[in-house]
């Protein structure tokens, strides 16, 4: 009995010197690669508050003066469109922020009525098509040029999708055909949109961390993933993209459609650029190098999100590695993560290039052209929640606010973390990702639960909004919310 009760305290005494070692905090020795920009800001809170008085005034006119005051706006436009598509022009031309204002203005009107939807968003798609195309010529390593184009076509974004929004299931068709780029790679449908090898397609998950990804942004966006899709010699088509999970995989059709998307579009290289010119046959050549390098190796997730280093991926680096290769530099104008907040919690998930490839900045490439989108309401409205609820939590950030973890968890999570790097060894994906650490998994731990709470008060307080004022929130009003729900969060 003495020899078991001594043995019973040696095992105690040596499993709690092991959950005092597992308790030692993680040294972070990674050094910061920061830009020196800074945040777009918009600064139009009055604008957008005069918006929403004139939505709500259009709703209480007569329909005749409201039809009236729409086709004003699109002859405007049509008249300022005709201007920029004429000649070439620079991001500073009067006639884009015309344009902008004149968008801004009847986007109103046509959300209070909507029978005028289908013409306003072909003349979006028409509007950006040429902003796209003038923007070739403009010099993407300009902050001043990166500013306007991204107010322009950003701006028009917004606009459209908040008509979108108030317009309702009655009139929304999830599939929006934006550019009809001619490929000569062999083709599929996804989502019902007709898709090309080489095509990149940028979508926005339904996770917490797509959020971040997404917003976190010297140019906040609406997507925080990039999958690059190869047709093989079988008309077989495949996607490659690279996981947090599981680092770069190859998925089927079936499998990508299977996994959560809020919203996507695809992009496509321009037909008419030198080097497609000269080998139309270039983005089934950069999708093929993309297969068949992650069918020779395991390509680890790149946390670090250095794109200059292919031994480890993220999902912009998947399609961005194999077009260099073959001649196309994509994102001409690398993205930026100026904010100090932003910096801080991206830093706390691994995260050391503040200067890389972030997929909503793809968007506005010019080399790139939208072919199509898909949404549907139910989408695109969590998708604004989720970016209102992100803006606010990251005004929190620069505000000095820490992403922390249970301390007395960690031995437990860094024990999981041990089985997790045996399922690794075997190539089996496991609950704490490859690449992530134990404390890092900690934090996330505690980053989706504090983004969950805010989501969920800012949820009932635009249930609140709609039953009183009988249309949903626009955005600006979703972040009043947000930051009101974070306020009694704070207070509770």
């Amino acid at each position: 009995m003495k020899k078991f009760k001594k043995r019973a305290l040696q095992v105690t005494g040596a499993l709690c010197i092991l959950y005092l070692l597992l308790l030692i905090p993680d040294r972070n020795n990674s050094v910061i690669i920061k830009a020196s920009e800074t945040p777009f800001a918009w600064n139009k809170d009055s604008l957008w508050l005069q918006l929403e008085a004139d939505f709500r005034d259009a709703a209480k006119q007569r329909k005749g003066k409201v039809d009236s005051s729409i086709q004003e706006h699109f002859a405007l436009q049509e008249l300022l469109y005709n201007r920029i598509s004429s000649r070439q022009i620079e991001s500073t031309d009067t006639n884009l922020n015309r344009l902008l204002g004149s968008f801004f203005i009847q986007a109103a009107l046509v959300a209070a009525r909507p029978s005028h939807l289908d013409s306003f968003i072909r003349q979006y798609n028409k509007i950006r098509g040429q902003v796209k195309l003038q923007s070739q010529h403009w010099g993407m390593g300009s902050k001043i040029v990166r500013d306007n184009i991204y107010q322009v076509l950003y701006g028009m974004r917004a606009g459209a999708e908040e008509v979108l929004l108030q317009a309702g299931n009655s009139a929304f068709a999830p599939v929006m055909p934006v550019t009809d780029e001619p490929s000569a790679t062999a083709s599929t449908n996804i989502f019902g949109i007709k898709v090309h090898s080489g095509d990149l397609l940028v979508s926005r998950g339904g996770a917490e961390v797509s959020a971040l990804i997404s917003r976190g942004n010297d140019y906040p966006g609406n997507f925080s993933h990039v999958a690059f899709i190869y047709v093989d010699e079988k008309n077989e088509p495949f996607l490659i993209e690279a996981h947090i999970e599981r680092g770069v995989v190859i998925s089927t059709a079936e499998q990508y459609v299977k996994d959560k998307k809020l919203r996507f579009m695809v992009l496509r290289p321009r037909a008419d650029l030198p080097v497609m010119k000269n080998d139309p046959m270039l983005g089934q050549k950069a999708a093929k190098l993309a297969y068949e390098e992650t069918t020779k190796r395991h390509i680890p997730y790149d946390f670090k999100m250095n794109f200059r280093d292919s031994s480890a991926m993220f999902c912009s680096e998947v399609g961005s590695y194999a077009y260099k290769k073959e001649g196309i530099r994509l994102w001409q104008a690398v993205s930026t993560i100026s904010s100090q907040g932003v910096v801080n919690w991206l830093h706390e998930f691994g995260v050391e290039n503040f200067v890389t490839q972030m997929p909503s900045d793809l968007e506005y490439d010019p080399q790139l052209s939208v072919v199509a989108e898909w949404c549907d309401p139910e989408t695109l409205y969590k998708d604004h929640i989720d970016n209102a609820v992100m803006d606010v939590l990251l005004e929190e950030a620069d505000k000095g606010r820490q992403i922390r973890y249970s301390t007395w968890q960690l031995p437990i999570v860094r024990v999981i973390k041990g089985w997790c790097v045996v399922k690794n060894y075997f190539g089996k994906p496991a609950l704490i990702p490859e690449g992530m650490s134990a404390t890092q998994a900690a934090k996330n731990q505690y980053f989706v639960g504090m983004y969950n709470e805010l989501r969920v008060k800012t949820i009932q307080l635009a249930e609140q909004f709609v039953e009183t004022n009988h249309y949903k929130p626009p955005y600006w009003q979703l972040i009043k919310l947000a930051r009101e729900a974070n306020s009694v969060i704070e207070k509770s």
